[in-house]
């Protein structure tokens, strides 16, 4: 047993380091974030409720069947007027009720709603892990850039310092060298911090210990590109918030008719009589019979019933409410859309003004080691360009990162307005559908 535990051990710490540097997908994050998100769970819960509150609306028409037991504790004595039963047994079911109707009308409405409230939930699930997973890829490449400029930084803050040993340069320019280095030291820990937080962000979501979530770049699909001029779906909440609008009218409908429509139910009871520890038939003309069944109809005619009427009034006013509820919700998305709109417009030319210089600042890095391996050329004479030091190439290269870094960055916010604009036109099931296919 020592043995094979000792093998479990070996076995598991090898395995570790694996589990840890392993890559995960976008689509398992999403998946799992779903599963294990608390909001998910909790509409969840909701359509359960929803569900057995539309069976006990319509249980209302099924028979219900009671039993009953019992002996008296000693002899009674004299005439009680109760029925000396040892057991017994009564059924009880509604027949006819159009408020009942209504009732049950509205708890299919409301379950209508709980489905869709579930939808919307996993949909903001799905797009927090999704823009936290394309954060964090995002910030893992730039953190690669910032360790790199740093290298650059210090290798310039070396050369500085020997040109200004040698009375080349003057002190200010190492101090401007050693500012940078600081400045971009800064930097990197400012991006090591927000990698730490979206991977602890990811591991609340998914459940997954935090250093094992590395995102796999491969696995990010493209975008979707919608505009709000094109055909969009109402979200889930929209369209929850009127089914729930739509639920409480049909119940404030129901409550109104209550007031004045008759109802019809049907009973019946059975009792087992018993003359133990009782002298009943000595008050009778005959004994008592052993079995006895009653059965009969109760209709009820409301004729002046307060607390009814106070009843419909308030829900009445609840159903007001929600529809005013759901014809915020409606507003509220499309200011959303409207507002995504225009960012992603601004956000799409910063994208491309970033690229732009991206691409400038490499071709000038290029440039500058090009000629700092061949040279200035052949010209000679004041007119010749002096010859490129070190210092300007460490200079390229850093301001070639760092333009590489202002493109992600603005890639990174385009992404999430798309990401937005998606959702809040209903079309995140192309997003997951793009996941699937990915």
């Amino acid at each position: 047993m020592k043995r094979w535990a000792l093998m479990l051990i070996g076995i598991t710490m090898a395995s570790a380091p694996v589990l840890v540097s392993a890559q995960v997908s976008l689509a398992t994050v999403v998946d799992l974030a779903q599963r294990n998100s608390s909001a998910v769970r909790l509409a969840g819960a909701d359509l359960q409720r929803a569900n057995a509150a539309l069976s006990e609306s319509r249980d209302a028409y099924m028979p219900n069947l009671t039993f009953n037991s019992g002996l008296p504790a000693f002899h009674d004595v004299g005439f009680t007027g109760g029925v000396p039963s040892i057991m017994g047994a009564s059924v009880q079911s509604m027949v006819f009720s159009v408020p009942q109707n209504h009732y049950i009308a509205a708890a299919r409405t409301a379950v209508k709603a709980a489905t869709l409230s579930l939808k919307d939930a996993r949909e903001q699930v799905t797009l927090d892990a999704s823009t936290a997973y394309i954060e964090l890829d995002t910030v893992n490449t730039e953190l690669n850039a910032a360790r790199q400029q740093e290298g650059f930084a210090d290798r310039l803050v070396a050369i500085e310092q020997e040109r200004a040993e040698a009375g080349v340069d003057p002190l200010s320019d190492l101090l401007q060298a050693r500012l940078t280095a600081a400045e971009l030291k800064l930097k990197r820990m400012h991006l090591e911090t927000r990698a730490a937080t979206l991977g602890k962000e990811l591991s609340s979501l998914t459940g997954l210990p935090s250093a094992s979530i590395t995102p796999d770049h491969a696995s990010i699909p493209e975008i979707p590109e919608v505009k709000a001029d094109q055909a969009g779906h109402a979200t889930a909440a929209v369209e929850s918030a009127r089914m729930v609008a739509l639920s409480k009218q049909t119940t404030a409908r129901g409550d109104q008719m209550g007031g004045f429509i008759p109802q019809i139910s049907f009973g019946g009871i059975y009792n087992r009589t018993t003359t133990i520890l009782n002298n009943f038939n000595e008050y009778y003309n005959k004994p008592i019979p052993t079995n006895s069944f009653s059965s009969g109809f109760s209709i009820q005619v409301p004729l002046f019933d307060m607390i009814r009427s106070a009843k419909a009034r308030g829900s009445a006013a609840e159903a007001l409410r929600a529809k005013v509820e759901a014809e915020q919700a409606q507003r509220q998305n499309e200011i959303q859309i409207a507002t995504l709109t225009g960012s992603l417009r601004e956000l799409d030319t910063l994208a491309e003004i970033a690229t732009l210089k991206q691409q400038i600042a490499n071709e000038q890095l290029k440039s500058v080691l090009a000629q700092m391996e061949l040279g200035n050329g052949s010209v000679s004479g004041p007119a010749a360009q002096p010859q490129l030091s070190p210092k300007a190439e460490q200079l390229a290269l850093i301001d070639e990162r760092q333009k590489f870094q202002d493109a992600l960055d603005a890639g990174l916010d385009l992404s999430k307005a798309r990401l937005s604009l998606l959702r809040a036109l209903g079309h995140m099931e192309d997003w997951l559908g793009e996941l699937h296919a990915k």
